[in-house]
C-alpha cells in the first residue's frame, strides 16, 4: 500500500515539475520523509529519478517546440551555462559539511522561494530584459538547495529565469536540462562518498514519474504564456509556504 502511495505521489509531483518547472523534489522529499524514509535514502533516489525524467522532459518539450535545444540557440546556451554553474553548487552542498542548523536552511529556502513567487506575480504582464548575472547567480543558489535537501531547485531556477527575461515555456525546458546535469553531478557525489543508495525506492520513482512527462509537456504547449506565468507564480509561492511549514518539525 505504501509503495502504491509513493508511486501516485511521484506521478503527480513529476506532472507538476515537467509542466511548471518545479515541484518534484520540493514536494516529494518532505512527503517521503514523513512516510518514514531516511533523508539519506530520499535525496539520492530523487536525484537519480529526476535525472531520468528531466532527460525525457527535455526531449518532449523540444519535440513540441516549447523550447529549442538545437546547437547555437539561446535556450541551449542558457541551459548549458546553468547546468555548469549548478554542478559547482551541488558539489559544494554535498561535499562541504554544512554546519548551519536545519531550521535556518529551511527558513532561507522558504522565504527565498515565496518571495520570488510574489515577484513573478507582480511582473506577470511586464517585459523584463535578459540578465546572465541573475540567471547564473540564482542557479548556483538553487543547486546548493538541491544537493542538501533534494528540493528547492525548480522554484528558484524557474523564478530566476522569468525574472531575468526568459519566456515561461522556454524556462520550463531549460530548467529540465540544467537540472538533469545538476542531478547527475549530485548523485555521483553521493555515490563516490559511499552513501547508501535505495535502489528499490529509486526504481519506483523512475517507473511512476516518467509516464507523467508527455502529459505535462502537452499541457505546457496549450497554455497561454501570461496565464501560465501566473500559475507558476502561485505555485512558487505555495511551495515556499510549504517549505516554511516544515520549520515546526525541526
Amino acid at each position: 500500500m505504501q509503495l502504491a502511495a509513493v508511486a501516485v505521489i511521484a506521478f503527480i509531483s513529476e506532472y507538476l515539475d515537467s509542466g511548471l518547472g518545479m515541484g518534484y523534489g520540493t514536494a516529494l522529499a518532505p512527503i517521503l520523509i514523513l512516510m518514514g524514509y531516511s533523508p539519506l535514502s530520499v535525496v539520492p533516489a530523487i536525484l537519480v529519478s529526476q535525472l531520468i525524467t528531466d532527460i525525457a522532459a527535455c526531449v518532449t518539450h523540444h519535440q513540441l517546440n516549447n523550447v529549442d535545444f538545437r546547437p547555437g540557440t539561446a535556450d541551449r546556451k542558457v541551459a548549458t551555462a546553468l547546468g555548469l554553474i549548478c554542478a559547482v553548487g551541488v558539489i559544494i552542498s554535498v561535499v562541504v559539511a554544512v554546519r548551519i542548523p536545519k531550521w535556518v536552511l529551511t527558513l532561507y529556502i522558504g522565504v527565498l522561494v515565496a518571495a520570488m513567487g510574489v515577484l513573478i506575480l507582480a511582473t506577470a504582464n511586464k517585459q523584463i530584459p535578459f540578465s546572465w548575472k541573475k540567471v547564473l547567480g540564482l542557479g548556483l543558489l538553487a543547486s546548493f538547495n538541491k544537493g542538501i535537501s533534494g528540493g528547492g531547485y525548480g522554484p528558484v531556477v524557474m523564478g530566476g529565469q522569468m525574472l531575468s527575461g526568459i519566456g515561461v515555456k522556454n524556462a520550463v525546458g531549460i530548467t529540465a536540462l540544467a537540472e538533469a546535469i545538476t542531478c547527475l553531478v549530485g548523485f555521483l557525489c553521493y555515490l563516490f562518498a559511499g552513501k547508501y543508495i535505495d535502489w528499490k525506492l529509486t526504481g519506483i520513482l523512475i517507473l511512476a514519474a516518467t509516464p507523467a512527462v508527455p502529459f505535462a509537456a502537452a499541457t505546457v504547449k496549450n497554455l497561454d504564456p501570461v496565464r501560465m506565468k501566473r500559475y507558476v507564480g502561485v505555485m512558487i509561492v505555495l511551495l515556499g509556504l510549504l517549505t516554511l511549514t516544515k520549520l515546526g518539525g525541526g
